[in-house]
């Protein structure tokens, strides 16, 4: 199958998977869930809801990336999903695998709570938090991308990642309920500390797919400038 085909069946297939998750996801919230778990916000309030969406909208740009004919609108949209991987999707997407395995195997309470199982099967939690994995090595392996200077990733990482925590505060400080019951475990100190612990890991995941991208494609890619072509 040659190259370009096989960017187009890998995109199509990824963004038609997780709109199916979605999809089955968005059609639980009318059901009896346990207490606390769609209140106020819904499902928008979890970051491995938002990073479903994410990976989503990524896949759905590189499959529309895939169909452009023109040069211009080509190059605008490959600018946009190459930011949108190397910033966003990538680093974000394998800290929900690494941070929900981690808290997991030492105490699943802390983070999916036992009661969810009855609503929520065990192919939904792996496609929530497993099958990202595979799914972005896979982008990595079928398709090069070229990453912008990292002092800019790092900001615009660091602005998302501030607004994600103000809206788990908000949503704590409008119906005293944590999105994450492990939250509840720490101090003001501890929040702000787990919060930084947080950030310092999704840099690092952002300098691994740089050198991930580098290695599989070759340091062709990475010598020009960040940014640029």
């Amino acid at each position: 199958m040659p190259l370009n085909m096989s960017w187009r069946v890998y995109h199509v297939a990824a963004f038609c998977w997780y709109a199916f998750v979605v999809k089955c996801l968005m059609a639980k919230e009318g059901d009896q869930l346990p207490p606390g778990i769609f209140v106020y916000g819904g499902p928008w309030k979890y970051l491995t809801f938002l990073n479903l969406l994410l990976q989503m909208s990524f896949f759905g740009l590189a499959a529309l990336n895939d169909l452009q004919t023109l040069k211009k609108l080509e190059s605008t949209l490959n600018k946009c999903k190459d930011l949108l991987f190397s910033v966003f999707v990538f680093p974000v997407g394998m800290f929900v695998v690494l941070l929900f395995w981690t808290i997991f195997a030492y105490d699943r309470e802390l983070v999916y709570p036992a009661t969810i199982d009855t609503f929520f099967p065990p192919w939904i939690n792996h496609a929530m938090h497993t099958f990202v994995l595979p799914v972005l090595l896979g982008e990595v392996l079928v398709q090069p991308h070229i990453y912008p200077q990292t002092k800019h990733a790092l900001a615009a990482l660091g602005g998302v990642g501030s607004a994600y925590l103000c809206w788990i505060v908000w949503v704590y400080l409008s119906v005293g309920i944590w999105v994450y019951p492990l939250l509840a475990h720490f101090s003001t100190a501890g929040l702000v500390g787990f919060f930084f612990l947080n950030m310092s890991v999704v840099t690092l995941l952002y300098v691994l797919g740089d050198k991930l991208n580098c290695q599989v494609w070759s340091k062709k890619l990475c010598i020009y400038p960040r940014g640029q072509t």
